[in-house]
This record gives C-alpha cells, structure tokens and sequence, in this order.
C-alpha cells in the first residue's frame, strides 16, 4: 500500500512550494490528496495560478495518511487563525506521523507547540516569533518535523519528502529523473 500524504491548500499558497514537493511525491509513487480548506474545490495561489484540489478538507479522514504537509505563503497567516491546520498537526505528531512545513508555514508548528526543543528553519520573515530558526539549512529533519526555507529549497524539501516516506534510493532516483 503507497504512503499517503495530505497537503493543505487555501487561497494565497505558494505555488512552488505546494507543486514541487506534490509532484515529486507522486513521482515517487507517493499517494497525496490536495485538500482545499476553503468551501471551494479551487484554490488561488500567491502568484494568482488556479489549482484545482484532489478534494474539500472536510471530505478527506486525516487519520489514513501518513504525512501532513503544509506549504507557506501569505496563506499561512489564514491558516493560523483557522486553526484546524495546528491541531492537525497536533494529532498527526500524538499519532507518530510526520509533519512537514514550508516557508512561513512552521509558524503553523509553532502554534501547534511542536517546535519547543526541536530543530527547524524556516522563512526569514518569520524569524521574529520563530527565534530558533536555523537559517544555515535549506531544510531541517527532527524526529517527526521537516522543515524548509522557501520556494528556493521547495525542491530539496520535496525530495527529503520522498526519503522520508519510501528511502532516500528512491529519492535519488527521482532527482536523476528530473536532471537534480
């Protein structure tokens, strides 16, 4: 049975963020269902492109992935204030699952309470509340938290994404494959 992945989506994602890491999850075999937070199917990104998700939050039983992966942008802020994405992220870590965060989206995290003692980076926008930040790495693996810079690193964070969830042969060949 593939690993399955379930990424947040609502208005103002950052585009290379959310599609990168997506694509080279399902290149791996990887099962991930793009789920919109919002009432709509279709969700606009930060850059203004049109992304139709696999499916409504409401729709989708959180507790049959293996993964939560949350991408950043402007988006996050609406996330925060939601706050069904940090008590996600509360139950998947409770559950031993991995949750991974992009950008701004480990403010989410933080939220949550899950960075206290753990190692992460993220944007350096964020660096005013998320203090611990480690802005020397493109991407941060602690226990159960992947954490990453931004829309630069959204392919390093992608390909973590796969050697995390099958093994890191597998995400070497899948940075073969796209010449990475």
């Amino acid at each position: 049975m593939p690993k399955r992945v379930l990424c947040l989506l609502t208005d103002h994602f950052e585009e290379i963020e959310a599609i990168t890491p997506v694509d080279l999850l399902r290149r791996a075999g990887v099962e991930v269902v793009m789920a919109s937070m919002r009432e709509s199917i279709q969700v606009v990104g930060r850059s203004g492109i049109l992304i139709k998700a696999d499916s409504h939050f409401a729709s989708v039983d959180p507790t049959t992935f293996d993964l939560l992966f949350i991408p950043g942008g402007p988006a996050v802020k609406a996330l925060r204030e939601d706050g069904r994405a940090a008590a996600l992220a509360q139950s998947f870590i409770s559950a031993g699952k991995t949750v991974a965060a992009i950008c701004a989206a480990p403010l989410v995290l933080h939220d949550a309470g899950l960075l206290t003692g753990k190692k992460y980076t993220a944007h350096d926008s964020t660096y005013e509340e998320l203090t611990e930040a480690d802005p020397a790495q493109e991407v941060v693996t602690d226990g159960l938290i992947i954490t990453s810079r931004g829309a630069g690193t959204a392919l390093a964070f992608g390909l973590a994404l796969v050697a995390q969830l099958t093994t890191p042969e597998e995400a070497a060949k899948v940075a073969r494959a796209i010449m990475a």
